[in-house]
């Protein structure tokens, strides 16, 4: 009888410093990860890609002449709490496993991208602006932008032809409240090789940027009035469990989402092809959804959470009436485009859009 030879125990490599810098949880599944409190995650701005990014802000900043430096902190969302200098960083951006988990619950990273990530942070910079120096207190900014004091609408009716304000971050953001587009100008304003000379040239909104250059020279040497490093919320403070945090933030990406009318759906989708020659709309659209949500979502400014909830109820119906492709594949994608961009614009234009950040 023959022996069989030993097996050998392949030996454990060693970890490199990069994985003993690692927390455990990196390894966790998302399952398991979700349960995690956000408190326990220990993520910071040092260290991280997020360090010469605000970095390359505070040159942007000295570029413009600008003495101000805002502090910045790791929280659950972007945000710049009213009278605060400084503005709060999504915990996620922190840590490339994190992202991942963003993307898998939200379908998309804000801010993932380094163009983004610098779109945002001088958008929230412009809060933080207005707050050190108390620029809204200031009657040409009163003038210009409005009352900072107006309440804050829990959703509004963008116009996206209008030419009263600049275009920096979607949903046309400088239209929700006086103080969104004070940022959105001042982002734009700051934003090297921005040419808004040119640019917004025989737009109402030129006069919101010339405002914010004359306010901006203003105050550039000198010392803010408010120069508190206060953080509110910093991470290390909120115990709630990435799932609910998840839970809550989908609900509120979810909600109030029109419905899809079938007379609509029968006009892209037929129901009288035999089932055994036609490919069923509902499978159709599960296929193409991965390539048209993000198509949708660029050109609408809608959150790609939204649109896949939109595409769901579509997929749902498309069920129920047993609809069937009976055009050829490009003509139905073309189609089914073209009905949920006028789902999405018709929900922006109904005065129902969320204020998200």
């Amino acid at each position: 009888m023959k022996r069989r030879a030993p097996t050998r125990r392949k030996r454990p490599k060693p970890a490199t410093p990069d994985d003993q810098a690692q927390p455990a949880w990196v390894r966790l599944s998302d399952d398991k990860l979700l349960d995690m409190r956000m408190c326990d995650l220990g993520v910071g701005i040092e260290d991280t890609k997020l360090e010469p990014r605000i970095d390359k802000l505070y040159e942007e900043l000295k570029q413009r002449a600008v003495r101000f430096k805002p502090h910045f902190w790791i929280s659950s969302e972007w945000f710049t709490p009213d009278g605060v200098p400084g503005c709060a960083i999504p915990f996620y951006l922190a840590h490339p496993r994190l992202m991942r988990l963003e993307e898998s619950q939200m379908l998309e990273v804000e801010g993932g991208t380094s163009a983004w990530f610098m779109r945002l942070l001088r958008h929230e910079t412009g809060h933080a602006v207005a707050n050190a120096y108390q620029l809204y207190r200031r009657p040409r900014w009163q003038r210009h932008f409005g009352k900072a004091s107006r309440p804050y609408p829990e959703y509004y009716q963008p116009r996206p032809y209008s030419k009263r304000f600049v275009l920096h971050l979607d949903y046309w953001y400088a239209q929700s409240h006086p103080t969104e587009d004070f940022a959105e100008t001042f982002a734009v304003w700051l934003t090297p090789g921005s040419s808004w000379h040119k640019h917004y040239a025989g737009w109402p909104a030129l006069e919101k940027l010339e405002c914010v250059d004359a306010l901006m020279r203003d105050v550039a040497k000198s010392k803010p009035a408010v120069s508190s490093r206060r953080r509110v919320d910093p991470i290390r403070s909120i115990r709630t469990t990435l799932r609910e945090h998840y839970e809550e933030k989908r609900a509120r990406y979810g909600t109030d989402f029109p419905d899809f009318y079938d007379r609509d759906l029968r006009r892209v989708f037929d129901e009288t092809v035999p089932r055994d020659r036609r490919e069923p709309a509902a499978k159709f659209l599960r296929r193409i959804r991965p390539q048209v949500r993000p198509l949708l979502a660029r050109w609408t400014g809608e959150h790609q959470y939204t649109i896949n909830i939109a595409l769901s109820e579509m997929i749902g119906r498309c069920r129920q009436l047993d609809l069937k492709v009976g055009t050829s594949e490009d003509q139905a994608k073309l189609e089914a485009v073209v009905m949920l961009t006028i789902q999405v614009m018709n929900y922006l234009h109904s005065g129902r859009h969320r204020l998200a950040l």
